[in-house]
């Protein structure tokens, strides 16, 4: 909420003066009962205050302190902020992977992060079998160490951490929760089948990721392998490998004879050593979330990959809004371990909850202090609920771009044929200007998927879908998330409507939200008026200004408003379900018994 606050003539961050005014330590979050209670007014003063200031609030909901500050002023106190109740400090980012070494802090080497994506059935998990020389697929089945989700490899006397998501939309949506977590990305292609649909948002996605490549070439035992033409497909995708004078790695493997593992797992530790990867072991552990789940038995489990510091048995954690003592460690194998250092997966038992993939696990000092963060965390996010920022939308975009917090607009644009993506590309790269860069972040064919969501989610772009649809996954992430997804047919209207957006004279959008329907069950003259339709309201609720369609045998008649609506031959505002009402429209007498009339009112899209 602190980015919305009403603004007052005395700051809340500026130093108190002595005005005589009674002092008041507000904390940094509180509800607004308890801070009726603080001030000693009653919740009800304190709600109207709110909403003098356009913040509309209930007793139990949450408020921030630069909201309470300036509600404080307005009742007559100089507020003042409480010194944090919780020891560790915890900022609202630290819910984010931010890791800050202390100065002076012997920092060692770490095992580099390396997560695998690639088209299905391009050999992602055979690759990592020959790597891990066991075989996932046929074991394991049904024990703890099933699929963790990251496996340890030894290469050369040195550590490699795998990740095997399950698709590059986990990984992503961990990059969307904050989570950098990957210092590497192995991009696996098949020698016969080449860049795929799934390979090119793979591409993308590492991209907007801003993680370095390393291409790992499969397949090539197989008869219709064709190397040169896969290295010739991702110079098209602006991968330049080594080969051909660029700087992507390229190795050829195969799954099959064990060809060119050796040379990937050399690669991945030159690469890495170029990346400098250290941490600091003696510190508490800060790490992420790979992948969790609720075990019957043992309750919620979760893999966890260290990011610095070392995790014991015993520490205490908390985990987004839930915490726990950790009450044992295991690896990929299911051994017990005591403690995971830098750069290392494990799979952890004792939250209380099960977190979501790319939460951020910090271990802090006793379980007083966790409980202490994770109230803290709830009543923030409540009071950032109250007042929620909205995505940037092309309605929205210009005065982003004025109020200079936008330097680059990110597109998703999926079509219906791949000829249509490079001329809608090209028109839409070539709008931009000196203030702000277009980029199309990814492009494909086929319908909105889930996978295009969450890197428009990631990335704050909207996504243009040109002749297609959008699967049902994806439309439930775009409206959880208020992605702004555009519609078009003809390409001329999507470069316009850009256009538009970055000069600041895009025409609003409207939705229709249908209010209620009735159903015309007698049709009458009443002296020299139109005629006036007698109706039963089947839903809904009918409202005087509402705006009407009339409906006969499936078809629209008419688009029109409500003249005069009316109970027992009086006007009233409403009407509401299981009533009967007489209805006049406008530009309309033609009615018929059995009309149905549907009501709607528009409302802007944000």
């Amino acid at each position: 909420m602190t980015a919305d606050a009403p603004q007052s003539s005395a700051p809340a961050d500026t130093p108190a003066e002595d005005n005589g005014l009674p002092k008041v330590q507000i904390p940094r979050v509180l509800t607004v009962m308890e801070f009726g209670e603080l001030l000693e007014v009653r919740p009800v003063d304190v709600i109207k205050e709110l909403m003098k200031n356009g913040v509309m609030a209930s007793i139990n909901q949450s408020i921030d302190f630069d909201t309470a500050a300036i509600v404080a002023h307005d009742l007559g106190f100089e507020p003042e902020e409480a010194a944090a109740e919780v020891e560790e400090a915890v900022e609202a980012d630290e819910d984010k992977l931010v890791i800050e070494e202390d100065e002076g802090a012997e920092l060692m080497p770490r095992p580099p992060i390396v997560t695998v994506l690639g088209h299905v059935d391009h050999g992602k998990t055979s690759l990592l079998d020959v790597i891990r020389k066991t075989n996932v697929i046929e074991g394991e089945a049904g024990g703890i160490t099933q699929h963790i989700g990251a496996y340890k490899v030894e290469a050369k006397g040195q550590t490699i951490t795998f990740l095997d998501t399950p698709g590059h939309a986990a990984f992503t949506a961990m990059r969307a929760r904050g989570a950098r977590i990957t210092d590497l990305v192995v991009l696996v292609i098949a020698a016969d089948d080449g860049i795929m649909p799934q390979t090119k948002e793979a591409i993308d996605h590492a991209r907007a990721a801003g993680v370095p490549i390393v291409v790992a070439i499969t397949k090539i035992d197989l008869p219709g392998a064709q190397l040169d033409r896969v290295k010739g497909q991702l110079a098209e995708e602006g991968l330049n490998i080594e080969e051909y004078g660029g700087d992507v790695i390229c190795i050829a493997s195969s799954a099959k004879t064990g060809e060119g593992i050796p040379e990937l797992l050399e690669n991945i530790l030159v690469a890495a050593e170029v990346l400098e990867l250290k941490a600091n072991r003696d510190r508490e552990a800060i790490g992420t979330v790979v992948e969790a789940g609720m075990d019957r038995k043992r309750g919620a489990i979760a893999t966890v990959l260290v990011q610095t510091g070392t995790l014991r048995v015993g520490d205490t954690a908390v985990v987004s809004e839930t915490s726990g003592r950790i009450k044992a460690i295991f690896d990929e194998d299911g051994e017990r371990l005591k403690e995971v250092g830098p750069g290392e997966p494990a799979v952890l038992l004792g939250l209380q909850d099960v977190p979501h993939a790319g939460d951020v696990l910090r271990v802090v000092k006793d379980e007083k202090t966790a409980r202490q963060i994770v109230v803290q965390r709830l009543r923030e996010k409540e009071a950032a609920a109250v007042n929620t920022q909205p995505r940037v939308t092309l309605d929205t975009l210009f005065g982003e771009i004025s109020a200079g917090k936008m330097k680059e607009l990110n597109l998703v644009l999926k079509t219906d044929v791949q000829g249509s993506i490079e001329p809608i590309r090209q028109s839409l790269e070539d709008l931009s200007n000196d203030e702000v860069k277009v980029k199309i972040i990814h492009s494909g064919t086929g319908a909105v998927n889930e996978s295009d969501a969450h890197l428009a989610i990631a990335s704050g772009g909207i996504i243009i879908a040109f002749g297609t649809g959008t699967e049902q996954g994806a439309e439930r992430l775009i409206a959880q998330d208020k992605v702004d997804l555009r519609h078009y047919d003809v390409i001329y209207n999507i470069t316009e409507d850009v256009e538009k957006a970055l000069k600041g004279m895009l025409d609003p959008t409207y939705t229709d939200v249908i209010t209620g329907h009735v159903e015309v069950r007698e049709v009458f003259q009443v002296r020299r008026r139109p005629q006036v339709a007698g109706c039963y309201v089947s839903d809904g609720v009918v409202a005087r200004d509402d705006l009407a369609r009339v409906q006969r045998d499936g078809e629209e008649i008419i688009d029109t408003k409500i003249s005069s609506l009316r109970r027992f031959q009086e006007d009233t505002r409403e009407v509401q379900t299981g009533f009967e009402c007489g209805i006049m429209l406008e530009n309309f007498t033609d009615f018929q018994q059995g009309d149905v009339i549907e009501f709607y009112h528009r409302e802007r899209d944000n």
